[in-house]
C-alpha cells in the first residue's frame, strides 16, 4: 500500500508539472499539488515507522 502511494504521489507532481508549465495554472493544478505533497508525507511517515 505505502508503494502505491508513492506511485500515486509521482504521478500527481508529475501532472501538476506538466500542467503548470504547459498548460494555464487553473486551481486545480494546485490542488493535485497538495494531494500529491500530502501522499508523499504520509509515505514517508509510514515508512519511518519500520
Amino acid at each position: 500500500m505505502n508503494n502505491l502511494l508513492y506511485i500515486i504521489a509521482v504521478i500527481l507532481i508529475i501532472g501538476w508539472a506538466v500542467g503548470f508549465f504547459v498548460y494555464s495554472a487553473t486551481g486545480l493544478i494546485h490542488v493535485l499539488l497538495v494531494i500529491a505533497i500530502v501522499a508523499i508525507l504520509l509515505n514517508v511517515i509510514r515508512g519511518s515507522r519500520i
